[in-house]
């Protein structure tokens, strides 16, 4: 159980922060940048789920929970060298996307094949549903970049890059089952 009596601590007024196994790095490291768009993608999601109700909700609520487990993923390296700490750090599973390409495949059963397309918006809920998937999809962009310097755990970048899938489908469904998707047009404008 984490306690946390006081907030402010001032360890990171020089520009260092802690990570899980204790090291000190500075807040603009790539694995900082990687878990903070972590923590940003589920701010989206709680900005979302004011507009999401049923089973829509209690989805939204289970993604929230498992970008936690996520951040505390990303925020504890050396994922091969955990005998060396005092804990068992949490670590994203290959169960997590399961569920979330389970829950993909039922939703896009209710979906007609799009022909176009879509642009971010329609209902409250597809938008911000859509800005949910553009910033899961930085945090992917960060954590693989991470990967391509440090170890990272696989299931991580993969949970990623399906949540992003599961947050455009999820925007297709809270958009009338698609029917109300906003259409791109090529050039409209012009």
């Amino acid at each position: 159980m984490v306690i946390l009596s006081k907030i402010y601590t001032k360890t990171g007024d020089a520009g260092e922060t802690a990570l899980g196994n204790g090291a000190r790095v500075a807040k603009h490291s790539p694995r900082v940048c990687a878990y903070g768009t972590v923590d940003e993608t589920n701010a989206t999601v709680g900005l979302a789920r004011l507009h999401a109700t049923g089973d829509m909700d209690a989805a939204l609520a289970r993604i929230s929970n498992d970008l936690f487990d996520l951040g505390a993923d990303l925020c504890t390296p050396d994922m091969y060298k955990d005998a060396d700490l005092p804990y068992t750090p949490l670590r994203m599973l290959a169960g997590q996307v399961t569920r979330l390409e389970q829950e993909i495949d039922a939703m896009n059963e209710k979906l007609s094949p799009l022909r176009s397309f879509i642009l971010p918006g329609g209902s409250a809920l597809a938008a911000h549903l859509h800005l949910c998937r553009t910033v899961c999809r930085r945090a992917e962009r960060l954590v693989v970049e991470l990967a391509t310097m440090e170890e990272v755990n696989t299931e991580a970048v993969r949970y990623l890059n399906r949540l992003s899938d599961w947050f455009f489908v999820a925007g297709r469904i809270a958009n009338n089952d698609g029917a109300d998707d906003v259409l791109w047009v090529p050039g409209l404008t012009r």
